[in-house]
């Protein structure tokens, strides 16, 4: 397989937050922004494998500054990192206030998906060029957090196993 550029994949979404997305206090509902931040992020993984893929983990959600009502929330998806049949996006959210101009972050999240080929079954993806100092950057920080969860997982199986024995 071609190696492919984190540019060929990367997606811009925004989203308009209405009366629907918002509690009584007009703040944006937290949930309103994980679909919009999974649905940019699967885009994205979407694209690099050209095939059916599925989430696996929120890596991490930081909710920096709310975002309300009537504003713009704009959603930068790019990806980090791939490994076989997985691959990590990171997911950026600014709010716009359209009436000042002002533009806040507002949220971060990384993302991990698995590709899935005709059988269902993980099937491989096209590896990562990287091509300039933040691709290697971004990447070198999302091997970081793939080795994380990999002992978050070792660790989740020791305690299984120390529970099974009680």
């Amino acid at each position: 397989m071609e190696p492919k550029s984190a540019a060929e994949s990367e997606v811009i979404m925004t989203h308009l937050v209405l009366p629907q997305d918002a509690n009584p206090a007009g703040n944006l509902h937290g949930g309103v922004i994980l679909k919009h931040i999974d649905t940019a992020g699967g885009v994205v993984a979407k694209k690099h494998s050209r095939g059916n893929v599925v989430t696996v983990s929120i890596d991490r959600m930081a909710f920096k500054q709310p975002a309300y009502m009537g504003e713009l929330l704009t959603f930068k998806a790019s990806l980090n990192h791939v490994g076989r049949s997985s691959m990590e996006i990171g997911v950026r959210v600014e709010a716009e206030n359209l009436r000042t101009g002002e533009v806040r972050h507002t949220n971060s999240a990384y993302l991990t998906y698995v590709a899935l080929g005709e059988d269902g079954r993980p099937t491989p993806v096209p590896p990562l060029k990287l091509e300039n100092e933040t691709t290697r950057r971004r990447y070198k920080e999302a091997e970081l957090r793939r080795e994380l969860r990999k002992k978050e997982r070792q660790l989740e199986e020791g305690q299984k196993v120390c529970l099974q024995k009680k």
